[in-house]
């Protein structure tokens, strides 16, 4: 289960601007499709700041991505993510994702993993192009197992 710090990961991606008025669907839309091309059933929930009037936000969200804002006079996403961090059951099963040093080091402290803002970026392009890259292999180059292989041997043989 992915925490994602959504405002911060957006500020690294080269593709996707905080001064765009459609950031978060752009963001939440890139997620939903790492999600769909994982091949773990992962889930995220990625918090923005100042939402009106706070809370999940059903129509970015789906199965395996929730996008939730923070309420915008009393709270923040870096509130929210505390508040997720340290109600998290079991927190080894959680991944932060965010830069901000004072969210790591509580997710840390309670034993999650975090990967900073451009680690999980380069992580959300490394499926898709390690798969792409797997699935070229094996079509330039078949294997056989050594039973395989034995098998057409027997099959093929001239005795």
């Amino acid at each position: 289960m992915y925490l994602i710090d959504g405002h911060n990961l957006i500020a690294q991606m080269p593709d996707i601007d905080l001064a765009d008025p459609d950031d978060e669907m752009k963001l939440v839309l890139k997620l939903r499709s790492f999600a769909a091309r994982s091949a773990k059933n992962i889930r995220m929930t990625v918090v923005f700041d100042t939402g009106i009037p706070g809370g999940i936000e059903k129509s970015l969200s789906n199965s395996r991505v929730t996008a939730r804002f923070a309420a915008a006079e009393h709270s923040s996403a870096d509130n929210v993510l505390r508040s997720l961090i340290e109600k998290a059951a079991n927190p080894a099963a959680y991944t932060l994702v965010s830069s901000d040093q004072e969210l790591a080091e509580i997710a840390r402290q309670k034993k999650m993993s975090v990967l900073s803002a451009q680690e999980f970026i380069t992580q959300m392009h490394a499926p898709a192009q390690k798969q792409q890259r797997l699935s070229e292999e094996k079509k330039d180059n078949p294997s056989l197992s050594k039973a395989e292989l034995d098998e057409w041997l027997k099959i093929f043989s001239e005795d």
